[in-house]
């Protein structure tokens, strides 16, 4: 039987890139993004939404449990950032940035929970950024929304370990997708010479970690956050 997987934020970058990947692998993807996306393919099945909405991420998770079936995974991709000073954030922007990395992540975990805690099994990952842990200036917001992430992860994952549910983060280095695109040359050299391994990032090393993380063999891998390039 397909195993059922909703992924956020999959018209483009990393979050397409999932989706595309675990359809290959006979998964059947509910995608969702504030546009219509063009994945073509006949288990790819998506909703347009905002993902900080509570109640069309309600909504988005009962239509997909009722018409496709048990939820198996949850992977929260959808996010959003801007590159900033301290000084010259604007409160919108703040407001913008968490809404879409803490509380639609926060929303269709719980929502997305709710259904795994019936069915004794579960795997939810979230994805960061390395930008948390590296302190990156000029993206205070961004890096302290992504700390956020990895804190509901780790108390996510004492709170459902119980129900047969593993959560985990992901914080990926800097990959070629547009959420970086407006970032300085000489900011991304000086960031990626900080990594153990030196180079930009590639969607497959993203969904390397996505793999084994979903595995029935990783039920004892839980509250982690896995930082990619060699980040510590």
């Amino acid at each position: 039987m397909n195993k059922i997987a909703l992924i956020t934020g999959t018209r483009k970058g990393i979050g397409r890139g999932i989706a595309e990947h675990l359809l290959a692998k006979d998964w059947i993807i509910a995608g969702c993004s504030r546009r219509q996306a063009d994945i073509a393919h006949k288990n790819y099945h998506h909703f347009c939404l905002d993902v900080s909405s509570e109640k069309a991420a309600m909504r988005m998770v009962r239509t997909v449990k009722k018409e496709l079936g048990p939820i198996y995974a949850l992977i929260n991709n959808a996010g959003t950032a801007s590159m900033n000073h301290l000084l010259l954030t604007p409160t919108q922007t703040c407001h913008a940035i968490f809404n879409t990395n803490v509380m639609g992540g926060f929303i269709f975990m719980r929502e997305c929970a709710k259904v795994m805690t019936r069915q004794k099994i579960g795997r939810i990952i979230n994805i960061s950024s390395v930008a948390h842990p590296l302190n990156l200036a000029g993206e205070a917001v961004y890096a302290s929304s992504k700390a956020a992430v990895e804190s509901l992860t780790r108390i996510a994952a004492k709170e459902l370990g119980p129900h047969g549910i593993t959560v985990n983060a992901i914080g990926p280095t800097p990959i070629d997708t547009d959420l970086i695109r407006t970032i300085p040359k000489e900011t991304m050299d000086a960031l990626i010479q900080r990594q153990a391994i030196p180079r930009i990032g590639k969607i497959q090393d993203v969904t390397n970690c996505i793999d084994f993380l979903l595995r029935e063999e990783s039920e004892f891998v839980s509250g982690q956050t896995l930082y990619l390039g060699g980040i510590s």
